[in-house]
């Protein structure tokens, strides 16, 4: 796996979904004008990340199984 640059590539997706969530979680809880203006953003940032993370990981799987 460590030679696998698609692993890497999921590893990079699922760590920005991770960051994305972060912020979110962290505007929420403060509040305030940054959240007013970018939660909704951010959500669905979150979203398409997570989709494009979950489509790596199962190309990962499928390719790694044998197809």
């Amino acid at each position: 796996m460590k030679d696998d640059p698609l692993f890497y590539l999921v590893a990079a997706a699922s760590l920005a979904v991770l960051v994305i969530l972060m912020i979110g979680i962290g505007g929420f809880a403060r509040g305030g004008d940054f959240n007013k203006k970018h939660a909704n953003k951010l959500m669905r940032l979150r979203i398409a990340a997570q989709a494009v993370a979950i489509g790596l990981i199962l190309l990962f799987v499928y390719l790694r199984k044998g197809g």
